[in-house]
């Protein structure tokens, strides 16, 4: 079963996990089952998702290590932290980085640029997502 991956870390990134259960993304991506690790989020994946799109949904706040869920996963979508970056392309997986653009005078989006840059991820923001997804 081909499974996304999708990683907030341990901030909330509500509109991260809004934009990957919307129908339009889901249709698009492809996939047959999604697994959340939605922090902090206040939103309940499952309210999001819409039941004409035949996609596993499964989510969970935290756990001590996330290494099962990326070897697991085919595609990764994550934040954009140093640490979920790093430990998501250690394991070779492809990965789309998510600015929250929230945070701290947007600073995660250096980083995904330089990652990009150097040809190991690509990047967007939330708006991006669901306008390149219709």
């Amino acid at each position: 079963m081909k499974s996304v991956f999708v990683t907030v870390g341990t901030t909330n990134f509500d509109d991260l996990i809004a934009a990957v259960c919307s129908p339009a993304v889901l249709q698009s991506l492809g996939y047959e089952k999604l697994v959340l690790q939605v922090g902090r989020c206040a939103l309940d994946p499952e309210l999001l998702r819409s039941p004409d799109v035949a996609v596993e949904v499964e989510a969970f706040r935290y756990k001590e290590s996330l290494a099962e869920d990326l070897r697991r996963a085919d595609l990764v979508i994550s934040h954009a932290g140093a640490g979920s970056c790093l430990e998501t392309l250690e394991k070779g997986k492809p990965l789309i980085v998510v600015i929250n653009e929230k945070l701290m005078n947007n600073h995660q989006l250096e980083l995904a640029k330089q990652l990009h840059e150097d040809g190991h991820v690509l990047y967007c923001n939330c708006r991006d997502a669901l306008t390149s997804s219709r």
